[in-house]
């Protein structure tokens, strides 16, 4: 049985995190005619603010540098805004897009979920030669195994629907799902979905690529920074709502006609001091990588996700990356790693993969998750009691930062610059899907880790 460390944060045992680069407050224009930004376009003197100094105007403020935010500001100035602020309380990328585990699978449970993680996907490939970087994406094949006959008809319901939208995802039987994975104890499941194109990025680098993006087109980023609200107007006489003005800092005010609040954990949180009710939560997800074994090297080990148990894997370093969370825990922050779940988890692990078991562990983390109820993503406009706040928009991949991430952040930014967007059909996605006790009227995405299907109660 492992014994490891008795309490142990994400921020102790992923120390790599603290390396990452920083985008120091930089400004840029648009190009003439307002087109996009040319990418490493110089900005013009005098429209630099010095350093740790805001700007007092814009044309987009961003709240939020995790992986959907840092997009999304990159998006708005390829969308052609002239000055995008992005604020963020911490540095770029020091919540949950550092500690993921950079699963990027296109075998989604809805509609929603397929084209966001095959936009995403997609737009992984591009990087290279869109930024001269990217994050890393490896096309590895990935298994979405089942393990009883009700399993089996659900899978290949999912499979003709992913297929409908493009996807060439494929039915492999028992003997066939043994001989993709060789790691895998034979005779352990009734059939499995597959997608070789579904595949992992590294999630630091993921940080790496969005921060050299927002540094060439110029976006101004200001770090240890704390929003702390928005600024608006009456809605015209007779109307009901309000306009947004502007956003109001810990570094003083910023004056804008369009504000996209993003975030993971904290979503909820911060869409407070706009005045909103989000329905977004946080809960402890633990991510562990075994040390290195000839049997569990990449071609021997498709990545694979068993929804029942909420465990998946995929390859890490010669070893084995697997994460968890816990359907029975109440949401909440993750503050220490919870072992006896751990140990619980590499028991079934080590059902599946033998292996595993005699295996130690090279690195261990618990990183706080975001999640909606019904673990879809938030897009859309902000509403409140009192109406619409135009030029609000909200942002969440709920709990898929890397496998959907880029894809909320280009549909946020078409959405609020152009009323809509082609990545995804996001009518039912914003925030009045959700009653006042935070309740979807849409059906949960089948396929996700066992989040809390419920909104946490509020402060």
């Amino acid at each position: 049985m492992y014994a490891g460390p008795r309490a142990l944060t994400e921020h102790s045992v992923y120390v790599s995190i603290g390396g990452m680069p920083i985008v120091s407050p930089g400004g840029g224009t648009g190009s003439p005619g307002g087109g996009g930004p040319r990418p490493g376009e110089l900005p013009r003197p005098g429209e630099l603010p010095r350093p740790g100094e805001l700007p007092r105007t814009a044309d987009a403020v961003v709240v939020g540098g995790g992986t959907v935010g840092g997009w999304c500001a990159y998006f708005l100035r390829r969308a052609g805004l002239r000055r995008v602020v992005l604020v963020e309380q911490g540095t770029l990328g020091q919540g949950a897009s550092s500690r993921a585990a950079g699963v990027v699978r296109t075998q989604g449970g809805t509609p929603w979920a397929v084209r966001l993680g095959e936009w995403s996907r997609r737009f992984y490939l591009g990087q290279a030669a869109e930024l001269g970087i990217d994050s890393g994406f490896i096309p590895h094949g990935y298994l979405l195994p089942c393990f009883t006959e009700v399993e089996v008809a659900a899978a290949r319901e999912r499979m003709a629907m992913q297929r409908a939208l493009g996807v060439e995802v494929a039915w492999l039987g028992p003997d066939e799902v043994d001989a993709a994975c060789p790691a895998l104890a034979p005779g352990q499941t009734l059939g499995a979905t597959y997608c070789a194109h579904d595949g992992y990025l590294h999630p630091p680098r993921n940080v790496t690529a969005y921060a050299v993006a927002l540094a060439t087109t110029g976006v101004i980023v200001a770090e240890r920074t704390r929003f702390t609200g928005v600024t608006t107007r009456p809605a015209a006489a007779g109307g009901a709502g309000a306009t947004i003005t502007g956003v109001t800092t810990s570094a003083g005010s910023v004056a804008a006609p369009l504000v996209v609040l993003t975030g993971g954990p904290e979503l909820a949180a911060v869409g407070r001091l706009a005045g909103l009710r989000i329905p977004a939560g946080g809960a402890r997800h633990q991510v562990a990588v075994t040390e290195p074994h000839p049997d569990l090297s990449p071609e021997r080990l498709p990545m694979l996700f068993d929804l029942t148990a909420g465990l998946y894997w995929r390859p890490e370093e010669g070893g084995m990356l697997f994460g968890m969370s816990n359907p029975g825990e109440p949401p909440g922050e993750a503050r220490t790693v919870d072992l006896a779940y751990l140990e619980r988890m590499r028991e079934r692990l080590a059902v599946l993969v033998p292996v595993t078991a005699g295996l130690g562990l090279r690195r261990l983390w618990a990183a706080t998750i975001d999640y909606t109820p019904d673990h879809l993503p938030v897009i859309g406009p902000a509403t409140t009691a009192g109406g619409r706040v135009d030029g609000l928009y909200v942002a969440c991949a709920g709990g898929h930062g890397m496998m959907w991430g880029p894809a909320v952040a280009k549909a946020v930014s078409d959405l609020a610059t152009s009323g809509g967007s082609e990545v995804v059909d996001v009518a039912d996605l914003g925030l009045d899907r959700f009653d006042a006790a935070g309740r979807s009227r849409l059906a949960a995405d089948p396929v996700a880790l066992p989040f809390p299907g419920s909104a946490p109660a509020g402060p």
